[in-house]
């Protein structure tokens, strides 16, 4: 007679480490866009299914990745020269359409 299978259930979130591990392996990513099975070869760990979706819920809600249908593509910039550019940017209406001027990118 076999055992039943017994399933361990991870109590709270995932780690610090993890989430840094996941965005760091997103950020070197070779692709601009990762599926979700080429991102788990990338991991240097493996990451529980359960909380590798946490995690990129997490970096999504974050503004840090862009999620999907094709893939998950990493998005954060910290280039001071866009924050620069984007504070000094000016925003142009011309007629129903508002542009914003991109001159000092």
């Amino acid at each position: 007679m076999t055992k039943p299978r017994q399933i361990t259930i991870q109590k709270g979130g995932p780690t610090l480490g993890t989430i840094r591990m996941v965005e760091q392996a997103l950020r070197d990513a070779p692709d601009s866009l990762t599926t979700l099975a080429e991102l788990k070869r990338l991991l240097p760990k493996q990451v529980h299914h359960d909380a590798l979706c946490e995690i990129l819920d997490y970096l999504q809600e974050t503004g840090r990745v862009l999620i999907g249908m094709k893939g998950i593509a990493y998005t954060h910039n910290t280039s001071q020269k866009l924050d620069a550019a984007i504070r000094e940017s000016r925003v142009i209406t011309v007629g129903n359409y508002r542009k914003i001027s991109a001159e000092h990118l």
